[in-house]
């Protein structure tokens, strides 16, 4: 079997999933491969009062009470919506959700502009159309209608990414629970067998975009998965993902942990910034998310790794935060400057460390893309 990319999480974690599936004796709603409790522990990780013999690391960080919601909500006829800021890990939530209750996270329609309703119930194969008719067998089922018809979990990302129309079309699916073909005049519907649920995605970012209809939010339970902002887990889920991105290339580089706090004290800084600036113009376009956090740190290895000295340094950290933030030019260039300079400056004087090159290095970068 080759080798996938990126695994889906019920794949990367498949024999995690298996141990815990062995185990456990809870009760579970529908056809749910794990209990409540197992998925919570598989999503947050183990902790000694679960009196388990194998040790669950976490996987995702966050408030405990959004992922027991988000459970209950899909042990319920209800859809999930998780809504967040760009970079609040949403969708990660949603895979490990899906690969925990039904061991498949795949059942995806992806929310754009292009989306259109036969991307959410279904659509047909021309060339057996014309030669057999409309039948099952001619039907290409959506991802979720797939879903219905076994019992399991669809997703939806960035929901209101599509137009009203489409999102509306979901209503019926969740009220309803089928799906009605008209072109076929026999086995015409699609009924949903238990399990079925929708986890949906939304960025809070694109209010006003293409709000939802009142009567689409009616079906939703809404889960709101605040911004990180405490630096213990902001460093947790840092190190998770670099430690995962160090496996998955093969990479054997030393990351110095007073880099990560030089990064981590950046971001706090910008965001700082950003909350006390009077206009849009005087922030980075960027959203400081823990998402772009980790973008920042994996090119920032990635180049240290194939150009470098095979060690993170603060002036390779500083060129990768420059290139990464600085999507406007000169706007967001000006923004970062003055930041080097208004708070870089007197803390490379004032704390010395790993800031001067850091210094050094933002400096650099700058006058590269200026």
């Amino acid at each position: 079997m080759s080798k996938q990319l990126r695994p889906p999480a019920e794949t990367k974690y498949a024999d995690e999933l298996d141990w815990l599936e062995s185990i456990d004796d809870n009760p579970k709603p529908f056809s749910w491969r794990l209990s409540p409790k197992m998925i919570r522990v598989f999503i947050l990780g183990s902790e000694r009062v679960d009196g388990l013999k194998r040790k669950i690391p976490q996987k995702w960080f966050g408030d405990r009470s959004v992922v027991e919601r988000a459970i209950v909500t899909l042990a319920s006829d209800r859809g999930l919506l998780l809504i967040g800021d760009p970079g609040t890990g949403k969708s990660w939530l949603a895979e490990l959700l899906a690969a925990a209750v039904c061991r498949n996270s795949t059942q995806v329609v992806q929310g754009t502009a292009g989306t259109t309703e036969d991307h959410i119930k279904y659509s047909w194969n021309v060339s057996m159309v014309i030669a057999q008719g409309q039948s099952r067998a001619t039907m290409i089922p959506s991802p979720i209608m797939t879903a219905m018809e076994t019992g399991t979990i669809g997703r939806f990302e960035e929901l209101t990414r599509s137009t009203t129309d489409v999102q509306d079309a979901l209503i019926s699916i969740l009220s309803e629970k089928y799906i009605s073909v008209p072109e076929m005049a026999s086995d015409n519907i699609v009924f949903a067998e238990p399990g079925f649920a929708v986890i949906a995605t939304a960025n809070s970012r694109d209010r006003g975009v293409n709000d939802l209809s009142s009567a689409l939010k009616r079906r939703f339970n809404f889960v709101r998965i605040p911004v990180v902002t405490d630096k213990k887990s902001e460093a947790e889920i840092v190190r998770f993902r670099t430690e995962e991105l160090l496996r998955r290339h093969q990479i054997e580089l030393d990351v110095p942990p007073t880099l990560l706090d030089v990064l981590l004290q950046s971001f706090a800084d910008l965001r700082t910034s950003a909350a006390a600036a009077g206009s849009d113009d005087e922030r980075l376009e960027s959203a400081l998310s823990s998402a772009e956090q980790i973008g920042v740190l994996e090119d920032a290895i990635l180049h240290s790794n194939f150009f470098g000295e095979r060690t993170l340094t603060a002036r390779t950290l500083a060129s990768s935060l420059v290139g990464s933030l600085a999507r406007r030019a000169p706007e967001d260039l000006a923004i970062l400057n003055k930041y080097l300079h208004g708070v870089i400056e007197p803390r490379s004087k004032n704390v010395g460390g790993s800031w001067p090159e850091f210094l050094e290095g933002g400096r650099d970068a700058i006058a590269a893309l200026s």
